[in-house]
Parts: structure tokens; C-alpha cells; sequence
């Protein structure tokens, strides 16, 4: 029998695994649960990925470069001219009021690193990401404790089912910038 090429299997995986993780939980991955979702045999799954934190770092880095793109085009960064923490609170509410299952699954996944090792260093490269994307309008140093507050109010928002609060949001964040 002759292997099919399938250039994008790995990817549907992936897309597979964060739609069984959305729904179910990271405690309903595996590699069978991922291989029916992605319609593709059991095998690719454990040829792709040996491991399912292999996977999870892979649904991670792949959440991490939306985010850090969505937050890269969209306005909040365009103009210098335009207050920074009023355009950072707006994007959060935004994203925070698509959405939910996705920004859930989001932050189940970053906050997984707390019992996986193989996933701190993608939540470390999210970190990293969003000041470099920050960084363009603010020093680094900024850039960070912004990540830090904007990370906060985020899983407050999320743990404690309290609306976001974008003037809060704006009023924090324009403490921190210079």
C-alpha cells in the first residue's frame, strides 16, 4: 500500500486537538480522540507527535501565534498617535468578548504548564511574543509588566465570571505607561 501525501495532516492534527481540548478538556486528548477528530488514522498522530505534550505544545504555539497576531494587526498598535492603554483595553475586550470556549481553551492550555514542563517554554515564547509586539510602542520593561497586568485581568475575568471591565482595564494599564 502506498503512503498518501498529505502535506497538511500535521496541521489538521493540531486544529484536531485544540477542537477535542475546547470541548473535552485536556483530560480528553489522546491520541485516538485527536485522530477522530482530524479524520485521519490512529498512527499519524504518534508519527507526528511521539508524545501528547508534543501535541499540546503544538496547540499551544499554534493559539500563541493567533493571539500575538491578532494582537499585532490589530489597531491598538497602528497609531503612535492614539493612547496605548486605551487601545490595549479595547483589543482585550475583544477578544474577551468573542468567543469564550476559545479564550478558555486558551488559558487552560497556558496555565497546563503548571503541571507539564514541556509547555513552559511556549508559554514563556507567549510572553515573549506579546512584549515584542508591545515593545514597539513602549520599552521592554513596560512591555513585560503590561503582558503581566493585561494576564491578570484576563484570568480574573475568567475564573471569577466577573464582565470585563475595559475603563478599569484602561486606568491599570496607563499607570504602568510612561
Amino acid at each position: 500500500m502506498t503512503r498518501r501525501y498529505d502535506p497538511e495532516r500535521r496541521g489538521r492534527i493540531i486544529d484536531a486537538a485544540i477542537r477535542v481540548v475546547g470541548r473535552a478538556g485536556i483530560a480528553g486528548l489522546s491520541h485516538r480522540s485527536a485522530a477522530a477528530e482530524a479524520d485521519v488514522p490512529l498512527g499519524s498522530t504518534t508519527y507526528h507527535f511521539a508524545s501528547l505534550d508534543e501535541l499540546l505544545v503544538a496547540a499551544l504555539r499554534r493559539l500563541n501565534e493567533n493571539f500575538a497576531a491578532a494582537l499585532a494587526e490589530s489597531g491598538a498598535l497602528a497609531d503612535p498617535e492614539s493612547g496605548l492603554a486605551g487601545e490595549l483595553a479595547r483589543f482585550m475586550g475583544e477578544w474577551l468578548g468573542g468567543e469564550r470556549t476559545g479564550v478558555e481553551l486558551e488559558y487552560e492550555l497556558y496555565l497546563a504548564a503548571l503541571r507539564r514542563p514541556a509547555l513552559r517554554p511556549v508559554a514563556a515564547e507567549w510572553c515573549a511574543a506579546v512584549v515584542e509586539v508591545l515593545s514597539r510602542r513602549t520599552d521592554p520593561v513596560t512591555a513585560r509588566a503590561l503582558v503581566a497586568l493585561l494576564d491578570g485581568i484576563c484570568l480574573q475575568v475568567l475564573l471569577t465570571d466577573t464582565p470585563y471591565d475595559e475603563e478599569y482595564a484602561r486606568e491599570m494599564m496607563a499607570r504602568l505607561i510612561p
